[in-house]
């Protein structure tokens, strides 16, 4: 028995096309949460928040932290997206799949650097100031 292949739909234009976007998104977001780190990285997001919510961050740290962590996990997303090509392409050890994987890797945790520094600052401004 053979498996069919992929329907490959007609792009649309319009409202109809940023609904397939959405929907498209949102399979990603399902496909991100799969991934272990990612979800690690939403608890990390959840500490953060109720961190904020006991110092009484203003609206402005609110905004900056929400932006961060979006761009955290744009960037786990496409490390994510990395591997997946990577493991396609190149399914047994290889050094180029290593130095890819490594550099997605390094992305993600500069990313998680800049969200604990932020939370850091805030909070300590909040505590000792």
């Amino acid at each position: 028995m053979t498996e069919k292949p992929p329907v490959i739909e007609p792009r649309r234009s319009g409202l109809l096309h940023m609904m397939d976007a959405a929907r498209y998104s949102w399979a990603g977001l399902r496909r991100l949460l799969a991934e272990s780190a990612a979800r690690l990285e939403l608890v990390g997001g959840a500490v953060g928040a109720v961190l904020f919510a006991a110092v009484q961050a203003p609206l402005l740290h609110w905004v900056i932290f929400a932006a961060l962590f979006c761009a955290l996990l744009a960037v786990e997303a496409l490390n994510t997206a990395i591997e997946v090509v990577v493991n396609h392409l190149s399914p047994g050890w290889s050094q180029m799949a290593k130095e890819a994987k490594d550099l997605g890797s390094l992305a993600v945790g500069l990313m998680i650097l800049a969200n604990l520094i932020f939370v850091a600052a805030v909070v300590c401004l909040a505590v000792l100031g």
